[in-house]
């Protein structure tokens, strides 16, 4: 196996490269692609015959009829994938010298995913947001596609942030809008905004449902600061990124109500994503991008 790629900012250098190295060894390794299938239009039931696998049948049918029935689908020939990254100043956390932020990490394992959607021949597609949507691409499939949308996300790897709020849920909105029916759709962000319109997002996410798009949704986090709030025990100055607010507080003081706050929200999406079939993958920016991917992968591979 492959030695593992811990990002830092020193191997940012070459994205193409990094995300080939990320790719190989273990996404091609996979016997098929764990994005088949998604995109079947269903055609009619069949009675279910003993030793088939469990994944198509249509328990709906059987609750009303007490018989095992399994869907059978037309599969289309080409899957559409678009990639949505947020780039609001959340995700340029944490601004700490030899660390990657989260938009960094997003970044990279965007590339690697495009690298296996390369050999897998489809259409894919590149946009970015924050108060809005922004730079969408075309969707295509051609080699030189790919390389302009790697070349994109190595310039943005490189350019500094800029102070911006997220509106999630209207971007969510804009991409049902705007994409072609039954895409796949991939979002990286760490789901944080102002508001917090947890509300709003669960709406948005259901409109792509009901467009019938597969919402694959990264949630990146730094697990040590944001997700478990490890602080010395002393008087901190905390700023919102977004709003700019600032607060100083006394780091053991406030980490027990802000965990709450946090897992309460959470706990809700998680949920909300069970329940709607939505693939939510919980992301640590400090763990390998090839562990966070090979757990994806995996994890779809079974479901499949």
């Amino acid at each position: 196996m492959a030695q593992a790629t811990l990002l830092h900012p020193g191997a940012l250098q070459n994205l193409e490269l990094l995300a080939r190295q990320v790719v190989e060894g273990f996404i091609i390794g996979l016997h098929r692609s764990p994005f088949h299938g998604f995109s079947a239009e269903f055609a009619e039931h069949r009675l279910y015959n003993a030793g088939e696998p469990l994944r198509h049948v249509d328990w709906k049918v059987y609750g009303r009829t007490d018989k095992l029935f399994s869907k059978r689908f037309e599969e289309e020939t080409n899957l559409r994938c678009s990639i949505a990254i947020d780039e609001s100043a959340s995700m340029h956390f944490p601004e700490t010298t030899g660390q990657i932020t989260k938009y960094q990490f997003s970044l990279v394992a965007a590339a690697a995913l495009l690298q296996l959607l390369r050999r897998q021949l489809d259409a894919a597609s590149l946009g970015f947001f924050a108060d809005g949507l922004h730079d969408l691409t075309d969707s295509r499939s051609a080699l030189r596609h790919y390389r302009q949308l790697t070349t994109i996300l190595e310039t943005r790897l490189h350019q500094p942030p800029s102070a911006k709020s997220t509106s999630i849920a209207a971007v969510l909105h804009e991409l049902a809008d705007r994409l072609p029916r039954r895409s796949l759709v991939v979002v990286f962000t760490d789901t944080l905004e102002a508001d917090n319109n947890l509300a709003g997002v669960r709406d948005a996410l259901q409109h792509l449902r009901f467009n019938k798009h597969e919402v694959i949704l990264f949630q990146v986090l730094d697990r040590q600061r944001e997700r478990e709030f490890i602080f010395e025990n002393r008087p901190y100055e905390f700023e919102d990124p977004e709003t700019g607010e600032r607060v100083r507080v006394q780091a053991g003081q406030a980490r027990e109500a802000y965990l709450k706050a946090l897992n309460a929200h959470l706990t809700q999406l998680r949920n909300y994503a069970l329940q709607n079939r939505i693939d939510l993958t919980e992301v640590d920016i400090a763990e390998p991008v090839e562990e966070v991917l090979r757990r994806f992968l995996a994890r779809r591979s079974v479901l499949m």
